[in-house]
This record gives structure tokens, sequence and C-alpha cells, in this order.
């Protein structure tokens, strides 16, 4: 069975955490221990949210004086989605050895006149 699952930014950066990479990587490492037994009998397909993750970056970005301009959000989303599926990939790797395993960045496309954008 194909099972998706999806983590939240905040599971992967707990409210009050340093936003410094081991904090996380622990998360990740947690997340993936308690979902390693379902990968054995089915296949999983992870999703994840990367918000406060984001707004590191976003800060990061806003306050470097080398830079012009601040880098423009879906490049930060897609820096956030290569950084934490990294370290998905890696902590699926060592808890599934043999397992084929691999990490992907994507876009959404959004119509900007769409009436969810009106909330």
């Amino acid at each position: 069975m194909r099972i998706v699952i999806a983590l939240g930014g905040n599971a992967l950066l707990r409210r009050g955490e340093s936003p410094d990479a081991r904090p996380q990587i622990e998360n990740v490492n947690r997340a993936v221990e308690s979902l390693a037994p379902l990968a054995e009998d089915h296949e999983l397909i992870i999703t994840h949210g990367n918000g406060p993750q984001v707004g590191v970056l976003a800060l990061q970005s806003a306050s470097d004086p080398a830079l012009s301009e601040p880098y423009p959000f879906d490049t930060l989303g897609s820096m956030t989605q290569g950084m934490i599926g990294y370290w998905l990939l890696q902590s699926l790797q060592n808890h599934l050895p043999g397992r084929h395993v691999a990490a992907m960045v994507n876009q959404t496309l959004v119509l900007a006149g769409d009436p969810a954008f009106e909330n």
C-alpha cells in the first residue's frame, strides 16, 4: 500500500527550539524512527512543511548586507525543500538500509485569481 505522510514544519523545528541544524535533524530522525516500521511493508511518500525554516532564511537574507535585495520566497522555499529533503533522505537511508529512497524539490502552481485567496 502507498501511504502519504505530512510532516509539518513545526514538527521539524518545535516552538522554542534553536533554529540550528542539529535539533531539526534530531527531530527528523525521531520522525523517521517512528515511520520506519511502516516502510517495511508499505511505500511511503513523505511531504513536509517548511514555514519556520523559510522564516529563518528570509530573516538571514533580508539582513545580509552583501545582497542588494533579499532572495524571493520561491527561492527560499526551494532551498528549504532541498535541506529538509536531504535530512529526510539521510535518515531514511540510515533506518532502512537497502531501500531505495529519493528526495524531490517541487513547485506548486496557483491561480492568482483563485477565490481561495480572498480570505
